[in-house]
């Protein structure tokens, strides 16, 4: 069973003594091994780690940038090592961050299901055009120029519905990336029509108990984390659980920029 978290009639203050969103270099694409990770976040005062390696299922793309079953035995097996060896110092969570795939609902299902997990982090990161799939969240030029190529404002509405969509479908604890897609594209707008399958989102995150991820990898790119403050403000006024996670691909990473979420938080829940 996903734990979950009951929702309060408020959401401070925010806990920013856990990092609820970290991969390590069993995904691919990140670097560091898991005790890295624990060893940085233990360095930095926090109380708890959360594991959250990619799951995907039917994606059709140039390079795997998530785990297999058989990765995710080897990613078992050493969490519960490191659970042992720093008990007492830092709790360390087992999750994993579920790749939506419209196409193959019933596969996803299904390797969920192998596994029991701290926590289910909920995303979309694969837009298929044809037989092929290309990284929504990427800067590589092969996966953003098709996108682009496809029309921003259709890749977003395909976004929005799908994120809707996996939140029906998928028993989740948190959504990571709410307005995450296309992240770098040049002077991306949000449209009326996005803002409305947002605020869609929102409303049924509330009907689901699901917690909003305040994803501190935004600093880096353009100066606040994801998702932009009107969402944030959204949330809260729905009173909608806000879940720090640093989307850390490197142990220096735990936890960064974790000091500015709550003057973030409070100036987004202002009217």
């Amino acid at each position: 069973m996903v734990s979950r978290r009951p929702h309060g009639t408020t959401t401070f203050p925010v806990d920013i003594s856990c990092d609820g969103h970290v991969h390590t270099s069993l995904c691919n694409h990140a670097r560091g091994t898991m005790e890295e990770y624990v060893l940085a976040a233990i360095k930095n005062n926090l109380k708890t780690i959360i594991f959250t390696e990619h799951l995907e299922a039917g994606i059709s793309y140039y390079k795997r940038l998530w785990l297999t079953d058989h990765d995710f035995k080897q990613y078992f097996r050493e969490g519960k090592r490191l659970q042992e060896k720093y008990r007492g110092r830092i709790t360390i969570k087992l999750g994993a961050e579920v790749g939506f795939n419209p196409a193959r609902i019933g596969e996803l299902k299904a390797r969920i299901q192998r596994f029991s997990w701290d926590k289910i982090g909920l995303s979309y990161h694969f837009f298929a055009i044809g037989e092929k799939h290309y990284n929504i969240v990427s800067r590589r030029s092969y996966s953003l120029d098709p996108l682009v190529a496809q029309g921003a404002e259709q890749v977003l509405s395909r976004y929005f519905d799908c994120l809707l969509q996996a939140l029906e479908e998928i028993d989740a604890d948190v959504l990571c990336h709410l307005d995450a897609a296309l992240r770098y594209h040049p002077n991306l707008q949000f449209q009326d029509s996005h803002r409305r399958r947002c605020r869609a989102i929102l409303d049924l995150m509330v009907k689901k108990n699901v917690a909003l991820e305040i994803n501190t990898s935004g600093y880096a790119i353009r100066g606040e984390p994801f998702p932009a403050t009107f969402l944030v403000r959204e949330a809260v006024q729905r009173g909608i659980t806000l879940a720090p996670g640093s989307d850390a691909h490197s142990p220096e990473q735990v936890g960064a920029f974790f000091d500015q979420i709550p003057a973030f938080v409070a100036a987004a829940a202002r009217p």
